[in-house]
Parts: structure tokens; sequence; C-alpha cells
């Protein structure tokens, strides 16, 4: 699609409406989606064919003090992945220390049973039963 020859005279009218917010026909949000809206032209007008009226744009919008839509989800984004990332590293820490005491516990329990073969093994040694414990609940 071709552009059409007033779609860089549509985009800079957009985009006073929108930081003078009064935007007609999109939301109003400081974000190219809302621009590409309120201009009535592609995104992608603005992604590839008129990238220095995006930067324009948010130039202006961080110029005011503000930070664009986009920027704020993504900062928020970034910590909420970040929050997890810590999560996942505690977790995977506790994991490990379950393993290696599940691994020494398995190594007692081989060792002694081990050793309860030789002894069954060994005709003349003396084994005996221990008690059970009665279930819980009881």
């Amino acid at each position: 699609m071709s552009p059409t020859p007033d779609e860089r005279d549509r985009i800079r009218a957009a985009m006073e409406r929108i930081l003078g917010g009064t935007p007609e026909r999109s939301n109003g949000a400081l974000t190219i989606v809302a621009l590409s809206i309120e201009a009535g032209v592609p995104r992608n007008a603005l992604t590839q064919r008129h990238t220095d009226l995006k930067n324009e744009f948010y130039d202006k919008v961080r110029a005011r003090g503000g930070t664009p839509d986009s920027e704020q989800r993504l900062h928020k984004q970034v910590r909420r992945l970040k929050e997890l990332r810590a999560a996942d590293a505690e977790e995977i820490a506790q994991l490990k220390a379950d393993v290696e005491a599940l691994a020494g516990a398995l190594q007692q329990a081989t060792m002694e049973n081990s050793h309860l073969r030789q002894q069954l093994a060994d005709r003349h040694a003396v084994i005996r039963a221990l008690p059970t414990q009665a279930p819980l609940g009881r």
C-alpha cells in the first residue's frame, strides 16, 4: 500500500491532537497504535515509512515529562519478570537442597539394606525385627 500525499500532515495533526489531549478518533493513549488510529494510517506507516515521525512523537512525550504507555507497560512487565525470576531462583535453590537431602537418605537406606542382606546371608547372625509404628490417626 503506497502512502497518500497528505499522510505525514495527518500524522503531525494527530500528534498535536493526542499531545493536546483532544483526540478525535483514538483513545488518546501515548502510543504508536493510538497515533496511527488518530491519523487514519496503518501502524506500519509509522514503524516503517515514517520512523522519524514516530521518534518525534516519543521525543515530545518524553519532553512533556511523560512516559509512553507502551514503555510503561514494558517496565511493568520487566519488573514482574524479574520478580518471577527471583522466585524461580529461590525455588531452584530449595529443590537442589531437597535433592541433596534425598540423595543422602537414599545412600543411607542403600547401605542399611546392603548390611541387612549381608547379615541375612550369614546364617549365624541374629536378626531381630524392630517394632512397627501404628499408623498416624489411630
